[in-house]
């Protein structure tokens, strides 16, 4: 059972966090937040740091974001770690993002199975080297029978992939037989995602000043709510987070009507 008086004790020191989050509970949670976590690298190198300082200290931050979106009440958090155009970095960085899933599930699964969240992934397992996939398989199985909040990785995810991959199958099952052509509709389509059991994304934020989307959730994003903000992955704190969902709370969704 998650215990939000421990929570606060032992991670949030700031009355007025406290205070926002208690209010931010009171109005329309997002259900699904998604983020591309961008600007590691200028974050080291601000600081004449190998661009790996950067990655390292950006997975801090999502032990952070975690721990208080669980306590916010936000059913899936989707975090964008690993591209499919990502293996186009220099190789050094690609293999320390690799390890990357091994050391923050190793020292992070316990506390994640406490506070019953689970652990998934959304991405092409092929390419993922045998010790990162064995970490976040480790981590899925560990954490299938928790229901609080789904932590969703997105790795060696690329959208564009994601929906040629949904036409073939689409297409598969119409030559067989499975569905008719005439049955296609978004709610079909969308059961051939990898997203198909989750909720499209309420909110989607990206860090760094980037304005793109960069190849994510391209179907998914279709009326989700964007927030962007210069601050780097690295410097991103519960009261960014705070500020983005206040944001969304602020904004009216008309989903195309009026």
């Amino acid at each position: 059972m998650f215990d939000k008086m421990k929570f606060w004790k032992n991670n949030i020191s700031s009355s007025s966090l406290r205070e926002r989050a208690d209010k931010i509970q009171e109005g329309a949670v997002p259900s699904h937040v998604a983020i591309i976590m961008d600007g590691n690298g200028r974050w080291a190198k601000k600081r004449a740091l190998p661009r790996v300082a950067g990655h390292h200290e950006g997975m801090k931050v999502v032990r952070k974001i975690t721990r208080f979106a669980n306590l916010l009440g936000i059913d899936t958090l989707t975090l964008y770690a690993f591209s499919t155009e990502n293996w186009k970095r220099p190789k050094l960085e690609v293999e320390y993002l690799m390890k990357l899933p091994e050391e923050f599930l190793g020292t992070f699964l316990p506390e994640l199975i406490e506070e019953n969240v689970q652990v998934r992934m959304i991405g092409d397992k092929q390419l993922l080297p045998k010790h990162t996939l064995n970490a976040i398989e480790k981590a899925m199985n560990e954490t299938k029978d928790n229901d609080g909040l789904i932590l969703n990785f997105a790795m060696n995810y690329g959208s564009r992939a994601e929906i040629i991959n949904a036409v073939q199958n689409v297409l598969k099952d119409i030559k067989s037989g499975i569905i008719d052509e005439n049955q296609l509709d978004d709610e079909l389509f969308s059961k051939y995602l990898m997203t198909c059991e989750l909720s499209d994304p309420d909110l989607l934020i990206r860090t760094s000043g980037e304005i793109r989307l960069s190849n994510f959730m391209l179907w998914q994003l279709a009326y989700s709510e964007f927030w962007f903000t210069d601050v780097l992955w690295p410097d991103f704190t519960e009261e960014h987070l705070a500020d983005a969902i206040e944001a969304f709370q602020n904004r009216q969704r008309r989903f195309g009507g009026v």
